[in-house]
C-alpha cells in the first residue's frame, strides 16, 4: 500500500540544494521515514540521480551500529563522494548518532552534498531542535495523515473512511489493521510505550500519575480554553492534589515539544494583537486522543474541531483562536460593558486569511444565527466559513458566509 504525501514531498523538492540541513520533525510513526526513504528516494531516481549518489543510513538498523560513532559516520560518507555530481545524504533515527549536530554541520562543508535527516524520539523531536544547528537547519514538520491523504489509501466509501478517521485518526499504520480491536490496541500501545516513555525518560518525570492525569484533562477538554493556573485548580478541586502552575507549565511544554499536542493562542481580531492566556490545546492525532480516553469520550463536535485545526496546519496556515471584543453601555445602569465573541480559528498564510467556525449542526435558523454572530462582527473582507457535520456542498449565505460540510471541506483543496 502506497500513501501519497505530496505536500511534504514537494516541500523537500523545493528545498533541494538550499545549503541547509533538511530536518523532518513530527510525531512518532507519522511517516517521516517513509517520506525520505521511499517517496523522496524514488523521486530522486526518477529525476536521474544515480543510486550510488543517494547515501542512506537507518541508524536503528543493527548493521549500521558502527556508524553511530561521529568520526566513523563522517568518514563513511566522505569516502563515497568520488565526483562533483550532487550527493544526497539521508539519515534516519539521527538522534542515535554521536554528536549528530557537529557531524551534520560538517557535511554542509562538502559543497556537493545535500543533507536530509529525521528522528523519532523526544530528544530529536523537540520543537527547538532547529536552533541546535545554529541557523543552518530547515525544518519540515510532518503531521499524521490528513483526511484527503487517508482517503487515497482507504479504498472504501467516503462515509466509512470518515468514521474510521474520526475514531482512529491518521497514523499510517492504523490503515494496515483490519479489526477495530487491533487498531485500538496499536494506538494504546503507542501512547503508553513510545510517546510517554520518551517524554518521561528525557525529562526525568517523577510524578508519573499527575503527568498522566494532566494528559487526561487535556484529552477530555480538547479545544477548551485553559491555562496552567486553571489546570492547577482543577487538580485541587477534582483530585485534591496540589500541583503548581509552574510544574504544569513544564509538563505542557514537554507535550508540545514531543508533538503530542499543539496550542492555539487567542488573537484579538479588532485590536490586531495577541491576548495570550488562556489558550486551546489540540492533539496532533485524534486517534491518540481517543485512545488516551480508552475510546469512551468520542464527542464528535470536539473531535471535528480538532480535525479542522490539524487540517489548517496541514495546508500551511498559522492558526489562532479569534476573539472579538465589543464595547457598549448597559441600557439600565449606563455602565460600560464588554462582550467577547469567539471565532474558532483565524487561519493566516502570507496575505491570505480565513475566519472559520466549527459547528456540529446548524439545523435551525436560531442556531445558524448564533454561529454567524461572531463572523458578522468582523468588518474586513476576508472569507468567512462555517464547517458543519452534515454533508453539504459549499453554499454562500446572503451575507457572504460560506457553509460547507466537514468532508467537503477536508477534500476540497480549492476552498482555501
Amino acid at each position: 500500500m502506497q500513501i501519497k504525501r505530496d505536500v511534504y514531498l514537494n516541500k523537500l523538492i523545493r528545498r533541494q540544494h538550499n545549503g541547509l540541513i533538511k530536518i523532518v520533525t513530527g510525531l512518532r510513526r507519522c511517516g517521516k521515514s517513509y517520506l525520505l526513504f521511499t517517496l523522496f528516494h524514488q523521486y530522486l531516481l526518477d529525476k536521474g540521480v544515480k543510486q550510488d549518489h543517494i547515501i542512506e543510513v537507518a541508524l536503528d538498523d543493527i548493521k549500521y551500529s558502527d556508524l553511530r560513532q561521529a568520526k566513523t559516520m563522517f568518514e563513511y560518507v566522505e569516502k563515497q563522494i568520488v565526483d562533483n555530481e550532487p550527493y544526497y545524504v539521508i539519515l534516519d533515527e539521527v538522534q542515535l548518532l554521536e554528536n549528530f549536530v557537529d557531524v551534520l554541520n560538517g557535511f554542509l562543508h562538502i559543497s556537493n552534498v545535500d543533507v536530509y535527516v529525521t528522528g523519532s524520539n523526544s530528544k530529536f523531536l523537540s520543537s527547538d531542535v532547529v536552533t541546535e544547528f545554529r541557523g543552518r537547519g530547515d525544518e519540515i514538520h510532518m503531521l499524521p495523515l490528513s483526511f484527503s491523504e487517508f482517503v487515497t489509501a482507504y479504498g472504501g466509501d467516503i462515509g466509512e473512511a470518515w468514521n474510521d478517521y474520526f475514531y482512529y485518526g491518521g497514523l499510517p499504520l492504523v490503515l494496515t489493521k483490519e479489526l477495530p480491536e487491533e487498531k485500538e490496541e496499536y494506538l494504546l500501545m503507542l501512547f503508553k510505550e513510545l510517546y510517554l516513555t520518551d517524554i518521561m525518560e528525557r525529562h526525568y518525570i517523577r510524578n508519573v500519575a499527575e503527568f498522566n492525569e494532566l494528559i487526561d484533562f487535556l484529552a477530555s477538554a480538547v479545544g477548551s480554553l485553559t491555562n496552567p493556573v486553571k489546570l492547577s485548580k482543577t487538580f485541587k478541586s477534582r483530585k485534591n492534589k496540589t500541583i503548581s502552575d509552574v510544574t504544569i507549565t513544564k509538563y505542557l511544554e514537554y507535550l508540545c515539544d514531543a508533538f503530542i499536542v499543539s496550542k492555539a493562542i487567542r488573537f484579538d481580531i479588532k485590536g490586531k494583537k495577541y491576548i495570550g492566556s488562556p489558550v486551546k490545546y489540540y492533539f496532533e492525532d485524534v486517534g491518540l486522543r481517543n485512545a488516551r480516553l480508552n475510546f469512551r469520550q468520542t464527542e464528535e463536535n470536539h473531535i471535528m474541531e480538532n480535525i479542522i485545526y490539524n487540517e489548517l496546519r496541514y495546508r500551511g496556515f498559522h492558526v489562532d483562536v479569534g476573539i472579538i471584543q465589543l464595547y457598549g453601555r448597559d441600557e439600565k445602569s449606563g455602565q460600560k460593558t464588554k462582550r467577547n465573541y469567539e471565532v474558532d480559528f483565524v487561519a493566516t498564510k502570507g496575505n491570505q486569511k480565513y475566519y472559520i467556525q466549527s459547528a456540529f449542526t446548524i439545523g435551525t435558523q436560531d442556531k445558524q444565527e448564533q454561529e454567524e454572530k461572531s463572523l458578522h462582527n468582523i468588518l474586513d473582507s476576508f472569507t468567512k466559513i462555517i464547517v458543519v457535520r452534515e454533508d453539504k456542498k459549499p453554499r454562500r449565505t446572503e451575507d457572504g458566509i460560506i457553509i460547507v460540510g466537514i468532508k467537503q471541506f477536508l477534500l476540497n483543496q480549492g476552498l482555501l
